[in-house]
């Protein structure tokens, strides 16, 4: 089915067709790459803690190195993502990769942990338009009947790269020395690119009749309240209660800031954040659809290897082999996906892949106790395997929903949603872990007291039934947030996703 063709800013062109390379396989290279260094960077320091604190000192604000690179990436990726729309891929690409590099550098010439956490802000704010603008220009290097091939590729390299972001940190520090985490980055990103800059050649555009006007000042608002939000959510609880006056004061400027976006955003010419991208039905429900996959996605990758060590009594490689199985089945069900969507269409794929992914998570909590290391192995080959069914579809649809001069903006919001939401979860999901130990440990116990339990190898039999209840009510929570993804197919998704003009030519 077909769909209007949508209206377009002053910066869109006549000839914007995909993006030509010399060497495709070149540039894709470069985009894995990119996307690799980009995923790793978020869970590559967990391991080196240790021996960056005992080198630095903080050891009270150590939490900000991960913090402060994920807040800095998702609120940039609606920033990057129209300005991708407005001057191109290739410019925001290369900008973004040499920001992250120069953060990198800055990170391992660090010289206490203020200056640590400040320059892994600035690796963020590359590792936003790495991101944002890879998936972007993966969509505008293949038409459509092909764009699932290179998705997928994305997929395994972000999987992989996420999930072993520990071992190569805890390599790095334990044998060399935890600045290599960092310097690693520049050999492999000066080669992204360079790729880049060599072989990737967009379309020539028409020169719009007026200068591109960027907006600025929404950009700068969106970056300010995403920031002021996601450090309520992140902090809350850890740095200070949530029933608490900083608590509510960092809410309350977050909430004035998200309406002072909302007044800037009315009044710009080419808003960073358009309202179409929450008027159209297809964007709306895979932007809610796919921030509920960030709230789920909180339950594997964050309690699944305590889970593992505590309740299994599994050591640490073999923890994160429990976890890591899932990025086997993800990729090759996301490649298998598109047999599926050709047949049934992109929502109803999608549906059936949640759908799923609800059941295989109830299952869950109803593991036996303290049970086997083959049953949550399972579980997690089968819940890859059901997100590649329900993940790809939804974004190769909404890529091809729109035409170049809205996908990186479209993109942009799909990672966005997801990113925040995944952000969310971890603080809620955490709290809720807390609750349900302190409950059964009799106030107690805590996240933080039984991950240091299981480094001394003192977890009791009592803390590792807590652990299972506490890590069982979160599996049931993201289960619930499974089951809003898929009502949100059901009752708000389009039955057939339209096609914009410029894909169905190429399809």
């Amino acid at each position: 089915m077909g769909t209007r063709r949508p209206a377009t800013s002053g910066t869109d062109v006549a000839a914007a067709g995909p993006a030509t390379t010399q060497k495709r396989g070149a540039v894709v290279a470069a985009l894995m790459l990119a996307m690799g260094l980009a995923a790793l960077e978020g869970t590559v320091v967990a391991t080196a803690v240790p021996q960056i604190v005992g080198d630095l000192g903080g050891f009270s604000v150590f939490s900000w190195l991960f913090s402060g690179y994920l807040l800095a990436v998702t609120v940039t990726l609606p920033v990057y993502g129209k300005l991708s729309d407005t001057f191109g891929r290739k410019p925001v690409l290369v900008v973004g990769a040499a920001l992250f590099l120069a953060g990198s550098l800055l990170c391992a010439l660090a010289w206490n942990m203020a200056a640590l956490i400040a320059f892994r802000v600035i690796q963020g704010l590359g590792g936003g338009a790495l991101q944002g603008t890879v998936q972007t220009l993966a969509a505008d290097l293949y038409p459509l009947k092909e764009r699932p091939r290179i998705q997928a590729r994305l997929s395994s390299v972000w999987a992989v790269s996420a999930v072993a972001g520990p071992g190569v940190g805890g390599l790095l520090a334990g044998y060399a020395d935890w600045r290599w985490i960092f310097l690693i980055n520049l050999p492999l990103g000066g080669l992204a690119l360079w790729l880049i800059v060599r072989h990737l050649h967009e379309p020539r555009r028409v020169r719009p009749r007026t200068r591109p006007r960027v907006d600025w000042a929404g950009a700068l608002a969106v970056f300010a309240c995403g920031g002021v939000l996601l450090t309520a959510v992140v902090q809350g609880g850890v740095a200070w209660p949530w029933l608490s006056a900083p608590s509510f004061t960092v809410f309350g400027a977050g909430f004035a800031l998200a309406a002072l976006v909302v007044v800037i955003e009315r009044r710009a010419a080419e808003p960073i954040i358009p309202g179409w991208v929450w008027r159209r039905r297809t964007i709306a429900s895979v932007n809610l659809a796919l921030g509920a996959l960030g709230l789920l996605m909180v339950a594997p990758t964050v309690f699944l290897p305590l889970y593992a060590q505590t309740v299994l009594g599994l050591g640490p490689v073999a923890a994160g082999f429990v976890l890591s199985v899932w990025t086997l089945t993800w990729p090759v069900s996301a490649a298998l996906s598109q047999h599926v969507y050709r047949r049934i269409g992109f929502r109803d794929t999608a549906v059936l892949g949640i759908g799923a992914a609800t059941l295989i998570l109830f299952a869950f909590p109803f593991l036996p106790y303290p049970g086997e290391a083959w049953q949550p192995t399972l579980l997690m080959m089968l819940l890859g395997a059901a997100l590649g069914l329900f993940q790809l579809p939804l974004i190769v649809g909404v890529q091809s929903s729109v035409g170049w001069a809205e996908r990186g903006t479209a993109t942009a919001s799909v990672l966005f949603c997801r990113q925040t939401f995944q952000t969310i979860g971890a603080a809620v999901f955490g709290a809720v872990a807390n609750s349900v130990l302190a409950g059964r440990l009799g106030g107690t116990g805590g996240i933080e007291a039984v991950t240091h339990g299981l480094g001394t190898g003192a977890a009791s039999g009592a803390t590792r039934q807590a652990v299972a209840d506490a890590v069982h009510t979160v599996y049931f929570g993201a289960a619930c947030a499974a089951a809003v993804a898929f009502v949100v197919l059901l009752t708000v998704a389009p039955r057939r996703f339209p096609v914009h003009k410029e894909n169905a030519a190429d399809n």
